[in-house]
């Protein structure tokens, strides 16, 4: 039997800096651009600000406006943000909360698929086009055979 190391001790907590990393990637919750996090919170060297956390990297930048009382422009530049996605976190946190600051998946937000009418409309007959010498696709139904 083979033991290998886990990524994660038994609290959920990373053990190595690429384990949290990794951890922040699945969760899509990571900075993709942590050098432009020039905040002296993140840039003293203390463990528990994580450029890389894309989630606490907004709600610092959240926080030192609204309990610093920084202006918007200085908070969203030092934090490597443009005062309009400050404004889309702000929004998305008085909203969401916590949960709100996640980067959105990209695709569809709702149900796409076809629906009933449109199905059956497609699978119905097919209208007969005066003048027209094309062949039936093969597999559709013949008009006037529904």
């Amino acid at each position: 039997m083979y033991l290998t190391p886990r990524p994660e001790n038994d609290l959920g907590i990373p053990n190595s800096p690429a384990d949290k990393v990794a951890a922040l990637r699945r969760q899509h919750a990571l900075n993709p651009r942590p050098q432009a996090v020039r905040d002296p919170a993140f840039t003293a060297g203390n463990p528990f600000f994580d450029a890389n956390d894309l989630v606490q990297v907004k709600y610092e930048m959240l926080r030192r406006t609204r309990e610093d009382g920084q202006r918007v422009s200085q908070a969203s530049a030092s934090f490597g943000f443009s005062r309009p996605s400050f404004y889309q976190a702000q929004s998305a946190f008085q909203e969401s909360g916590l949960p709100g600051l996640l980067p959105q998946r990209p695709g569809p937000k709702r149900a796409h698929k076809l629906t009933e009418p449109v199905l059956d409309v497609l699978e119905g007959p097919r209208p007969k086009m005066p003048g027209s010498t094309a062949r039936p696709w093969p597999g559709w139904p013949r008009s006037g055979s529904a």
